[in-house]
């Protein structure tokens, strides 16, 4: 029985995968975390995975383009998604609300951001929990209905960044870049799933493959 070897590919992707986790304890244990810590670890876990589901989605755009090998470390990538969100609401609701129920039901009112960010975590939870291969086998093809919800969880999350910014739309400076920026991408990764879009990439990579004689 001959062990399985890590390719460079895997390795590299939970390297990244634990680089902004060690990054943000290393900054934590050093006192770097501007005057408001919790804030900086919300925001920072909450980019971290809205990140890593951008670099969910992109794996089967490449791979269609030809890089089949990434298309395997999807579901990796989607976790790590998950690990970042979970960090973010965990520290929302137990550092920064302290567990307090009745002050997070409060806000929800006058900050709508959070009810789509929690909608959008809550439609994540099935994902990560049945993204092993027995779910995969034990679902069948139920198993990619489920989790085509992460084509309505991407664009919540990239809503609730948005609104979370509290930036001027026509402001495209500071605030309100990064979370436009990440609308374009995963519009742009979205797109790329329709058939016709698909379809013309396919002519596209067949005439540059094999170019007419």
């Amino acid at each position: 029985m001959t062990k399985k070897r890590f390719t460079l590919i895997q390795l590299l992707v939970h390297l990244v995968g634990w680089i902004p986790l060690a990054a943000l304890a290393f900054d934590l244990f050093t006192d770097n975390l501007t005057a408001n810590p919790i804030q900086a670890i919300e925001k920072r876990t909450g980019y971290t995975a809205l990140a890593f589901l951008a670099l969910s989605l992109a794996c089967t755009p490449l791979a269609f383009l030809g890089w089949k090998a990434l298309a395997q470390r999807r579901k990796a990538l989607g976790n790590y998604g998950f690990l970042y969100a979970a960090l973010h609401v965990s520290v929302f609701i137990a550092v920064d609300y302290g567990f307090n129920l009745e002050s997070i039901l409060r806000d929800v009112g006058s900050k709508q951001y959070i009810i789509i960010g929690a909608t959008a975590f809550i439609l994540l939870i099935p994902l990560a929990a049945t993204s092993f291969q027995y779910w995969m086998k034990r679902l069948g093809k139920n198993w990619k209905r489920l989790h085509r919800l992460v084509y309505l969880i991407a664009p919540l999350v990239v809503l609730h960044f948005f609104m979370a910014r509290k930036g001027n739309i026509l402001n495209l400076t500071g605030d309100i870049f990064q979370p436009l920026l990440f609308a374009v991408i995963i519009g742009v990764l979205l797109l790329l799933r329709l058939g016709p879009v698909k379809a013309g990439i396919t002519r596209l990579r067949t005439r540059l493959l094999h170019p007419a004689k």
